[in-house]
């Protein structure tokens, strides 16, 4: 998938007992956890939600259970965000916005 044309958007999980409950484990065991249930988490709801090459996961954050991801093609980057938008367990899906 090229970088043109395309936008990047953040994406803000609901509440998470099992993200909770991974976060309060401070050893290296359970933030190795942590990452791996975030990245499987965000990935199962990109493919459930998402047309396969039409996006690119760049990073999941770890500290607020979001994740960003690079939408393509111009004319459907409005109805991906809004598909995100609507998906079961999103918060929020916000476009990033670069500062001058």
């Amino acid at each position: 998938m090229g970088t043109q044309n395309s936008e990047l958007y953040f994406v803000f999980m609901n509440y998470d007992p099992e993200y909770q409950r991974l976060r309060a484990d401070r050893t290296k065991q359970g933030a190795d956890e942590l990452d791996l249930y975030l990245s499987k988490k965000h990935d199962e709801l990109l493919a459930s939600t998402l047309e396969p090459g039409s996006y690119r996961k760049t990073l999941s954050l770890v500290i607020v259970d979001g994740f960003a991801v690079e939408i393509t093609e111009d004319q459907v980057m409005l109805i991906f965000a809004n598909v995100l938008r609507s998906a079961k367990g999103v918060r929020v899906v916000e476009k990033n916005q670069e500062l001058p």
